[in-house]
């Protein structure tokens, strides 16, 4: 009985799985040129205002973050607020976009009169292009279904999933209309993954001033020690007489140093630098840093301006702490 049972689990699952990727594919049939029509007033009016009463809100919701997120300024307004005061939120340089599954939402038709009052175009995203919302609306987006996943018929699954997929294919056409592009996306993700690697500069994580390891080359390898040791970052930039960068030494150099057993610790730092260091400029993006890193085996860098002055020290624990991985380490997560 018990198997039974996740059997039938199983092929509901499945069936309302079919029901519903029906209902998104029988929206490629429904498509005319009111798509074009929504899209264009879309574009060229500076605000979106999406609404809709219950799961149909919901749907709203979702679409208007999606909009608002790859480049068209969108918010949602709940239809019932909006008839107590919040249809002051809607402005002359809007367009309205209303989801209602059957089309005769009662608050969302209340506030039709205020939006022709003021000459503000509606996009109505229903199921049913018979009804009084379509019948007021400036522009008809047909999203209905042959049935609802619900046995019952009642709760709104396959029509809402419609709605969503019209919302999204809306943001899609716009995305590309305002050649919005992954820098673009990053700005108003600022605390993703990708507003980080694409956001965040050397300049951001480097160690400056008294933070980074510096020696004049004539300085001997014990004050070198000093130098590493104080500012922890396991390696220190090696400047000439004019404050320019020529070499580098790492921890990883003196350990190799003292395995010989011949290190003098008066002798010059300039004896045992490594020359000419992979080095990077302070105004790079920090993942292309840590891609250097990976490409060469280290985990320090000195940071350089024009002039090749070490004006700074960034290591690869600074980039890690602040969330940023590599294309590959990005692959690997996916």
């Amino acid at each position: 009985m018990a198997e039974e049972k996740k059997t039938d689990a199983l092929e509901r699952a499945r069936k309302v799985f079919r029901i519903e990727a029906d209902a998104i594919l029988s929206l490629c049939d429904k498509l005319d040129d009111n798509f074009n029509k929504a899209v264009e007033l879309l574009f060229n009016k500076k605000r979106v205002v999406l609404t809709g009463m219950g799961k149909a809100g919901h749907i709203a919701c979702k679409v208007a973050a999606t909009l608002a997120s790859t480049g068209t300024p969108a918010f949602f307004m709940h239809p019932a607020e909006a008839l107590h005061g919040d249809l002051g939120m809607i402005t002359s340089d809007d367009v309205v976009i209303a989801f209602s599954n059957n089309g005769q939402t009662e608050e969302i038709l209340r506030i039709i009169p205020y939006l022709k009052h003021f000459n503000i175009p509606l996009i109505a995203v229903t199921g049913n292009a018979q009804s009084e919302l379509a019948r007021q609306a400036d522009v008809v987006l047909n999203t209905s279904v042959k049935e609802e996943a619900c046995p019952l018929g009642l709760a709104p699954t396959a029509s809402t999933t419609t709605m969503l997929a019209m919302g999204d294919a809306l943001a899609v056409v716009l995305l590309e209309k305002r050649n919005f592009r992954e820098e673009d996306f990053a700005v108003f993700h600022p605390s993703g993954t990708l507003g980080r690697r694409l956001l965040i500069k050397v300049q951001d994580l480097m160690h400056t001033g008294d933070a980074n390891p510096v020696i004049q080359y004539s300085r001997n390898i014990k004050e070198a020690i000093i130098e590493m040791t104080s500012k922890g970052l396991g390696s220190t930039s090696v400047v000439d007489d004019d404050g320019k960068l020529i070499g580098i030494l790492t921890d990883g150099d003196l350990r190799r140093i003292l395995f010989t057993g011949s290190c003098d610790f008066n002798a010059p730092v300039r004896q045992f630098m490594i020359k000419n260091p992979k080095t990077i400029y302070y105004d790079t993006l920090a993942v292309n840093a840590i891609d250097r890193m990976e490409q060469y085996n280290i985990t320090v860098l000195p940071v350089i301006d024009d002039e090749r002055h070490p004006i700074g020290m960034i290591h690869l624990h600074d980039i890690l702490k602040a969330g940023i991985t590599t294309v590959r380490e990005k692959e690997r997560e996916g």
